[in-house]
């Protein structure tokens, strides 16, 4: 039976983390976003590790539950290190079938000076190449996923610190590594351009550093949950789908210098270079750009087709499909006029999943008249929108997120409180 994923996220030992993420809260949310099987992050760090063996008990199939959730133990690793004569920052995602192959990895990494406590996400000195070998010595079933492939600073191709090819970057373990993550500011789309990927399955995750940010990127399995089991759905690519974030609302969509102002789209850079008219220096080069020098297909290559809102390509037919969506928090947010994460955004959110249904299927499944049955019509207008496409984006760049408004100026600036009084 097919099931949701998001296996990317951080806890609250992580650098700019919320200090609610723990294993009770991260079940209750899951619930709320419709997620079957949670990944634990941050495996390595000694304290949460030690909540982790104390909230989660095993399923003896690699997967471990805490009220009524599945878990899978996860981690992101940090490799900072030179090759080729350039410093490499490359972030991977680890997955493990056990506790015990945890402690494991965590005593090889600690014999190497690595520190643990000091971050969810520890940075080693480590080349990729040389982390993937101690992760297969301690486990030869993990599983290594490149996070967020394209961007700039931290990933497999990105422009700043990557590789233009997947071999460079992992070599002999290159084919013991079966799936790639998207990250926010790239799609699907962008990624089946590149035929160095094309036996890779491709994954999305939230990468979430608070509660409601969960499943903001999700992954769906075609096959039964467990360790292997997963392990054979990455290999062979027996994937439903995945949802995205809308890649220009990623902070690294375009290419830009936040603090000069200044935002190119890749026309505009093959137009004017990628020197910043203000300053004069190197603009941080965003995904989009990236994928034009690296892509070996064009767009139109792919034949793409959109059925009931899913994207697909009839090119490459046993490519899993995906839709994207908007957080049904930020539909709220704007249909009241209203910020995230204040209260009245909050009660109308919590009346939604309570009395309905999970959240990805409220944004995807559930008959729009029943959303305005229960929060009026502007926020089931709303879902119907983001449904449909009808967005407006401003891409996001040099580490600063894209703006989406799902109505334009003179509907945003509708009062919509009344929704709040008619549906107590």
């Amino acid at each position: 039976m097919p099931y949701v994923a998001d296996l990317h996220l951080h806890s609250r030992f992580s650098r700019a983390c919320s200090p609610q993420i723990n294993i009770p809260n991260m079940a209750k949310w899951a619930k709320f976003k419709g997620i079957d099987l949670l990944g634990t992050s941050d495996f390595l760090h000694p304290i949460w590790f030690a909540e982790l063996k104390q909230n989660l008990q095993s399923m003896g199939n690699g997967l471990y539950e805490s009220n009524g959730v599945k878990f899978l133990l996860t981690t992101e690793i940090s490799c900072i290190y030179s090759e080729g004569g350039k410093t490499r920052r490359i972030h991977l995602v680890i997955f493990m079938p056990s506790f015990e192959s945890v402690a494991k990895l965590s005593a090889e990494l600690v014999k190497r000076k690595v520190n643990l406590a000091s971050d969810g996400r520890p940075i080693t000195g480590l080349s990729s190449k040389q982390l993937c070998e101690i992760i297969f010595n301690v486990e030869k079933t993990a599983i290594i996923v490149p996070a967020h492939i394209w961007t700039p600073w931290f990933s497999l191709f990105g422009s700043e610190s990557g590789y233009d090819f997947f071999k460079e970057c992992f070599g002999e373990f290159s084919d013991s590594i079966y799936a790639i993550e998207t990250g926010l500011s790239s799609d699907p789309i962008m990624n089946w351009r590149i035929a160095d990927l094309d036996n890779k399955a491709i994954v999305s995750f939230s990468d979430a550093h608070s509660l409601p940010n969960l499943g903001r990127e999700v992954t769906i399995f075609k096959g039964l949950m467990g360790f292997d089991n997963l392990v054979s759905d990455l290999k062979t690519q027996n994937i439903v789908g995945t949802i995205e974030f809308f890649p220009e609302e990623g902070k690294y969509h375009w290419s830009g210098h936040r603090n000069c102002d200044v935002i190119m789209s890749p026309e505009e850079i093959r137009k004017n270079g990628e020197i910043c008219p203000k300053c004069n220096r190197r603009l941080t080069i965003g995904v989009a750009e990236r994928v034009e020098k690296l892509a070996t297909r064009s767009v139109k290559d792919l034949d793409l087709e959109t059925v009931d809102g899913v994207i697909k390509s009839k090119a490459f037919p046993k490519r899993p499909g995906f839709r994207m969506l908007v957080g049904l928090e930020k539909i709220i947010a704007e249909a009241l006029g209203q910020s995230t994460g204040t209260q009245k955004v909050r009660n109308e959110y919590d009346k939604l999943v309570m009395n309905l249904d999970t959240e990805l299927k409220i944004l995807t499944k559930t008959p729009i008249d029943l959303i305005k049955q229960y929060s009026g019509e502007k926020i089931a207008d709303g879902v119907n929108r983001v449904r449909q496409g009808k967005l407006s984006i401003k891409p996001g760049y040099d580490n600063t997120y894209g703006v989406i408004k799902i109505w334009d100026g003179s509907e945003a600036e509708e009062n919509s409180e009344d929704q709040l009084t008619l549906f107590p």
